[in-house]
């Protein structure tokens, strides 16, 4: 859409939006820094002018033992059960797990982890991006210190608008927005402290999404007084590269379907166009009346707080205690240059026991007790425990019955995993939507099934079409996605091999002097990762071969 870069009454209209939001959001801004500086260390007491001496900072330490590598798997069924919808929630499934290896998910649940339990939640934006034909999705996560909601909306399915925060380069918005050199000056500074010269390149991105009237998502991007991108129909601006109706229209398109007989048909499809903003937010754990959740650095705040004191006391009676001499006052002490460092001389008559000390090293065992008490019921009150946290080494057991106490252990935080795996539901079924909307060709899927066949398949947004009582056409979005919820995630490999040997021996997987039965154990383990399970299922492959020539 061609617009006006400076002063145009849409860029007047989100500014002023975003002003207002942002007035709203400000004591919730002011809150998310509090728990961040506290994560970080924070020596600040609430209510007082004097900073703590000594930080032992628990905030940092419980949220890294909470924090979880495990990304979630898809899982895709069919909102009723055909045999063409089987196969297109199967092509969907392998498109996400494909996605979620080519994407950088480690990195990304990294952030996601740390920005839920320190702020209360996190959010993922999903964009589709086409670099020269090769097309996909892109996840960023966003920080909520960088998102400004509508005020007083507690969803973010429900809000009218909202606002992400970015900071960019000014070549950026030369080359990406087609700004001039001239104009550049006018883009809003990207740091709001600092001193400006050390961040001259740098200015702040503001991108709006909303709702139309017609319940479309829009798009407006701008940066002080430059209106940057206007896209009223954000998700109609991506125009399929195949050929379309009238030109380019907005509602439908002219899509090449094969027949059964191996015969082609173009039909006219509508448009397919998801219904949400590209925003997925992850919820620590819900909180009343709130858009993000409780965030574990407000929980602990109190006892962080007085475990500092505590500290603080103990470095401050430590640094006052000492050994003072005691000797007569006409005493002679003199430097030496022995290993001792000084030289007490005595007098002729006088005696040693004239000489002695005062100890006044402090007693500092209650206020350790008094940490250490403070510091159990932190762990209590967020779910961690000694267990969680590996400290207790001393029982001998198998790998799987670790797994099971130590999920056992973590029931308080089992609240916080499945809000996670909500947040990558969503997250799924966006993706979904944004391939199903946008792609242009079909995407290789080649994957192994359950006895080691390598299988070729692929995605193809044209499968999804489908026709309607009344004739017409559509794409066909009704799958349900779901996570694995497997709360022993962190420790699944090993668990899965231990299970998988048990069948094994238990003679689930058949006569295990069988090669075949060795063979589809060893392709079990291959699918868990078990280490040089490759060679023993080509070892017994080639057995199973042998046998059949001799037969």
């Amino acid at each position: 859409m061609i617009i006006n870069r400076q002063n145009n009454e849409r860029l007047k209209k989100f500014s002023m939006l975003y002003e207002s939001a942002k007035r709203a959001y400000g004591e919730t801004e002011d809150r998310l820094e509090r728990n961040l500086e506290q994560y970080r260390g924070s020596q600040e007491i609430d209510g007082s002018f004097e900073s703590a001496c000594m930080v032992r900072n628990i905030t940092y330490e419980l949220i890294e033992s909470a924090l979880s590598p495990d990304v979630p798997f898809a899982r895709v069924d069919t909102e009723s059960y055909s045999e063409k919808g089987e196969k297109l929630a199967a092509a969907t499934e392998r498109l996400l797990y494909k996605t979620r290896e080519k994407l950088p998910m480690d990195e990304i649940n990294d952030q996601d982890e740390r920005s839920t339990y320190v702020f209360g939640g996190s959010l993922l934006l999903v964009e589709w991006a086409d670099t020269d034909g090769d097309e996909g999705v892109r996840v960023r996560c966003i920080s909520p210190r960088d998102f400004i909601p509508e005020p007083g909306v507690g969803r973010i399915e429900d809000m009218n608008y909202c606002f992400l925060k970015f900071i960019t380069t000014k070549g950026e918005l030369i080359t990406r927005y087609g700004i001039s050199e001239d104009d550049v000056h006018l883009a809003d500074r990207g740091y709001e402290w600092g001193d400006p010269l050390e961040f001259d390149d740098t200015v702040g991105l503001i991108i709006a999404f909303y709702k139309n009237d017609d319940g479309r998502i829009g798009r407006f991007v701008f940066s002080g007084s430059l209106a940057l991108s206007d896209e009223p129909d954000y998700y109609g601006e991506f125009y399929s590269k195949n050929e379309i109706l009238s030109g380019v229209n907005k509602e439908f398109e002219n899509i090449s379907l094969q027949n059964a007989d191996g015969t082609t048909e173009t039909v006219k499809v509508k448009r397919y166009r998801p219904k949400e903003f590209p925003i997925i937010l992850r919820k620590n754990i819900s909180s009343e009346g709130e858009l993000l959740g409780a965030s574990d650095a407000d929980t602990l705040r109190g006892l962080q707080q007085a475990i500092n004191k505590i500290e603080s006391r103990i470095m401050q009676k430590l640094l006052r205690a000492g050994v003072t001499p005691i000797m007569p006052e006409d005493a002679s002490v003199s430097l030496s240059n022995a290993i001792f460092g000084q030289v007490i001389k005595i007098r002729s008559g006088e005696s040693a026991s004239q000489y002695g000390t005062v100890d006044t090293t402090p007693d500092i065992s209650q206020d350790i007790k008094e940490a250490d008490r403070l510091y159990d019921q932190a762990k209590r009150m967020i779910g961690i425990s000694d267990t969680y946290q590996g400290i207790d080494q001393n029982k001998v057991e198998s790998g799987y019955a670790k797994s099971l106490r130590i999920a056992q252990s973590q029931g308080r935080l089992e609240s916080k995993r499945r809000m996670k795996n909500i947040a990558y539901e969503r997250l799924y079924k966006m993706i979904f939507q944004h391939y199903l909307a946008f792609s242009t060709t079909k995407h290789p899927l080649v994957y192994k099934d359950g006895f080691g066949r390598v299988t070729d398949t692929s995605f193809d947004r044209r499968d999804f079409i489908v026709q309607g009582e009344g004739g017409e056409y559509y794409f066909y979005d009704g799958l349900v996605f779901t996570t694995d919820n497997d709360l022993f995630a962190e420790y699944q490999r090993e668990a899965l091999w231990e299970r998988n040997l048990d069948n094994l021996n238990s003679g689930t997987l058949g006569d295990k002097s069988d090669p075949a039965t060795l063979l589809r154990y060893w392709q079990f383990q291959e699918r868990a990762h078990y280490p040089n399970a490759r060679e023993n299922v080509e070892y017994f492959k080639k057995a199973i071969e042998k046998g059949d020539e001799k037969g």
